[in-house]
């Protein structure tokens, strides 16, 4: 069969249904279309994608990394002893030490029940040492009160995190010692008691409500995330085990020079996510373990009219991590994205496993912004249902013709051994079509469904398979 075709026109879905896998195999072509209004300049060709993928992987990366330094720390320490008062006192020590100038407090092997949120300080290393447990409290109450926090995007006054600092500078967590959130006990039934203040919340976002009149807390059902840092510049979170969480895992907000490496992330509640830096500049994630139930690495930007003030997320690298999820994506960016996301790499992962997504870029008319520059190599795929998806209609649309820019995708060497659904689905809008995506040397070894492209523009595939079959290159 001849690929040969120009992916012009206006967008038809003639995808074909198969019964089997066997029968899937042997299929050569489900879809090839591509839609919009208004054709650019087509400039963009495997000789143009080369060129800016050199320059990127050459250049852009490593200045990134240069970038992200380490912080440091006095000499000082400090050995936590009290177990009856533990988090009053770990708390006092965490100030007094950071107003004598910073070091090191290091939590001793044993258990300790954490009655409440630990308080980071600037200049301060919270060291748990190999056999350190932190069983975290499950009682909401042990959480108030309510300090600032960021809730899927949107600003508001509500439960502290477990581990929680603002405004700070030269902070770390270390140690391979394990935080356990204790999420089964309380939280783990909010999810079914959120939805009048997730909205409340989103409503208020969208009315510009100021901050000290979004207060939540006692009385509400939106969980706190396990570890939030907002406004923190310096920051290493390295060794430690976590799991357990109420909410999102590890959230660093408006944050720059970020380290988080050698981490084991396992799940806890529902929206469980590992990793989401949201807002943050010259972010660093390696060598971590997770296994969540929702996405694994998540870069956000705020939701909606509540991120526009605030700066994009940019300067991210994630690598050498190993993920697994059951509910979620390996990496997905979203759908809170409304600043804009660029300059993100990933390379030398590998995803066990998903119950959805390997890949996944999502957004909506209400979000505005853009994602942009996004290269992702050497990435090892085992069963997933969907592979690559790109989404403009993400769910929670309140119907809102902000359309989000997507431009400039960048996909090498990318092995993905089966998906149960969906292949590649490139979604954009005929008002904002999706612009300049590149797939080389990548493969699907076995999915019921080709590509599918919708309102999409300048979209090629250099060495890229799905069952055995070659894709048409479109130059």
């Amino acid at each position: 069969m001849n690929f040969s075709r120009s992916y012009r026109g206006v967008s038809r879905n003639r995808s074909h249904c198969y019964s089997g896998m066997q029968i899937a195999l042997g299929v050569f072509l489900v879809l090839l279309t591509l839609g919009c209004n208004s054709q650019p300049k087509d400039d963009f060709t495997t000789k143009t994608a080369q060129s800016i993928l050199t320059k990127a992987w050459s250049t852009t990366y490593p200045n990134i990394l240069k970038a992200i330094q380490v912080p440091t720390f006095p000499d000082t320490a400090v050995v936590v002893t009290d177990t009856t008062d533990f988090r009053n006192q770990i708390n006092r020590i965490i100030q007094q030490l950071s107003k004598n100038g910073g070091g090191t407090v290091k939590v001793n092997p044993g258990n300790y029940t954490v009655r409440g949120s630990i308080f980071l300080a600037s200049n301060i290393r919270l060291h748990l040492e190999e056999g350190t447990e932190l069983w975290f409290s499950p009682e909401p109450s042990d959480y108030l009160p309510v300090v600032k926090s960021r809730w899927e995007g949107t600003f508001l006054m509500n439960y502290s995190p477990l581990i929680y600092a603002i405004d700070v500078e030269n902070i770390a967590l270390t140690g391979k010692g394990m935080i356990y959130g204790r999420s089964e006990k309380k939280w783990l039934h909010w999810k079914q008691k959120q939805d009048d203040d997730k909205k409340l919340l989103r409503q208020m976002g969208n009315d510009e409500i100021p901050l000290e009149e979004r207060v939540f807390g006692e009385g509400h059902y939106l969980r706190p995330s396990a570890i939030e840092l907002i406004n923190c510049q310096n920051i290493l979170l390295e060794n430690f085990r976590i799991q357990g969480s109420p909410f999102w895992t590890i959230h660093p907000i408006l944050s720059e020079n970020i380290t988080i490496r050698a981490l084991q992330i396992g799940a806890g509640t529902t929206n469980d996510d590992g990793i989401d830096p949201e807002s943050c500049k010259n972010v660093l994630i390696e060598n971590c373990v997770i296994h969540t139930h929702d996405d694994c690495v998540a870069v956000k930007a705020g939701r909606d009219q509540d991120g526009w003030p605030y700066p994009a997320t940019e300067n991210v690298i994630v690598r050498n991590n190993s993920f697994t999820t059951k509910v979620g994506s390996g990496f997905c960016i979203g759908s809170e994205m409304s600043a804009g996301v660029r300059n993100v790499f990933v390379e030398h992962c590998e995803l066990l496993q998903s119950g959805k997504h390997a890949f996944q870029f999502k957004s909506n008319p209400d979000r505005g912004g853009f994602i942009e520059n996004i290269f992702m190599r050497n990435i090892a795929i085992g069963n997933v249902k969907y592979g690559f998806e790109f989404t403009t209609d993400y769910k929670g649309w309140r119907g809102n013709q902000y359309f989000t820019k997507y431009r400039g995708f960048y996909f090498q060497d990318i092995q993905i051994e089966q998906t149960t659904d969906k292949s590649i689905v490139i979604k954009g809008r005929p008002e904002e079509p999706i612009r300049r995506v590149y797939f080389e040397n990548c493969s699907i070894d076995q999915s019921p469904q080709l590509e599918i492209v919708l309102e999409a523009t300048q979209v090629l595939f250099e060495n890229t398979k799905i069952n055995a079959n070659i894709l048409p290159t479109n130059k």
